[in-house]
């Protein structure tokens, strides 16, 4: 409690209940590297875990708990202190499989009002559809409960702007789920462009694409699922009244009524790790493009989707292009990979390594001069030569650099 007797909310107080403290509060864990050739080992110093009293735990409550949101709660559990206390959904057995997974003791609701009530919940993740997000985090922030919210911010660009403005109303904390922004793998990507590994900075691309049913957001339906165990009303709250339908519900993600496409679910995870690496904040000009070239399936969103974007010159970097691509029907096998290629080179971001490869323009341009005649030629040679003179032997860095992340390593935990 502060001087005014009310909750004490800032990231301070609450990094310190969490038995982080100051460490936390500045960075660390900080990066570290291990060298053996040209390879290196990225690792985290590991703060050491501090014993947690009855009166530090922090108790959190899960709302929405599909796969994403059980996978948000079994990452946030890790975290020393932490306590599932109570959980959301609008699907009965989803909230019977986190009793089977946490225990009997824990409170479950379809109502994620009750949640917001309790006195024993310091903290929230939020893992709806994307169209609950506005409403449920802005209660959560209104209710004094710190806010994991499953990115996107929001399904719409006018109701982020709401939940950063009750976010700084309430001055309660709030972090997005794009746990790029926080994965070691970046943060060398990050320090490489800083210290000039790659020259100047000219584009990036990145794709995120799959080959795979799931993949392409074809979520298993439960044959029992109905409205006796699936809060349909709730969740077309304020849409217009249609029959229940389980695609609607399970594969939310192919509709445009509650999520954000393929830009929401998987841009926005090039879009932040990019922009964490070289310090945009976006681009001035945007093409994109796309179409549903294979999943007949009933969606409305698009299954392939390109993207292209023009960034201007800033304090923090050069001006630069970004092309991004997402293909649900990638013959190839799918993958994610981000590349940023400078004058001098290029880092290729994968799944557990950063690849630094150099390669720097040479001090003389070349000749091309077999179209001339002799004499011309032999003029020109010794142009040449007296222009760029022949140095002594330079010794010249390695050419390649990789940086690998630890085994079992997940972003997610350090976000």
């Amino acid at each position: 409690m502060n001087e005014d007797n009310k909750p004490d909310l800032s990231r301070k107080s609450f990094l310190k209940k969490a038995g982080l403290g100051a460490a936390a509060l500045f960075g660390l864990p900080v990066l570290t590297t291990k060298a053996s050739g040209t390879y290196y080992r990225l690792s985290r110093e590991q703060l050491q875990k501090a014993k947690i009293g009855a009166n530090d735990q922090i108790n959190i409550a899960s709302i929405g708990v599909g796969g994403m949101g059980q996978a948000n709660t079994r990452t946030a559990l890790l975290v020393n202190g932490t306590k599932l206390v109570a959980a959301c959904d609008l699907y009965d057995s989803r909230l019977k499989r986190c009793k089977e997974i946490w225990g009997d003791d824990i409170y479950t609701t379809r109502d994620y009002r009750t949640i917001l009530n309790r006195s024993d919940v310091d903290a929230v993740i939020i893992s709806t559809t994307d169209h609950w997000h506005e409403e449920i985090a802005i209660a959560a922030l209104e209710a004094g409960k710190p806010v994991y919210l499953e990115k996107p911010i929001t399904q719409h660009i006018e109701e982020a702007h709401r939940v950063i403005e009750a976010e700084k109303r309430t001055g309660v904390p709030i972090i997005v789920g794009s746990q790029r922004t926080s994965s070691i793998l970046y943060e060398k990507a990050r320090d490489l462009i800083n210290e000039g590994g790659i020259g100047e900075l000219n584009f990036v691309e990145g794709y995120w694409d799959r080959r795979s049913a799931i993949g392409a957001w074809q979520y298993s339906i439960p044959p029992s699922a109905s409205p006796q165990n699936v809060d349909w009303a709730t969740y077309r709250k304020g849409m217009p009244k249609i029959d229940f339908d389980p695609k609607h519900f399970f594969r939310w993600r192919n509709y445009s009524d509650y999520g954000t496409g393929v830009a929401g679910d998987l841009f926005v995870h090039l879009f932040s790790g990019m922009h964490m690496i070289t310090g945009s904040y976006g681009p001035t000009r945007i093409y994109g493009s796309g179409g549903l070239r294979y999943w007949h399936d009933g969606r409305d969103a698009e299954d392939v989707v390109l993207g292209l974007f023009d960034y201007p010159e800033t304090e923090s970097h050069p001006a630069f292009n970004l092309a991004l691509r997402v293909n649900f029907a990638d013959g190839s096998g799918g993958g994610s990979r981000i590349r940023l290629v400078g004058s001098d080179g290029v880092i290729d971001i994968g799944w557990n390594n950063v690849t630094l490869r150099k390669w720097r323009q040479p001090r003389s341009p070349g000749m091309s001069v077999g179209d001339l005649d002799a004499g011309t030629r032999n003029e020109y040679e010794t142009y040449y030569a007296e222009r760029y003179p022949e140095t002594r032997a330079q010794i010249i860095d390695p050419d390649e650099f990789v940086y690998r992340a630890p085994d079992g390593y997940d972003d997610r935990y350090d976000h």
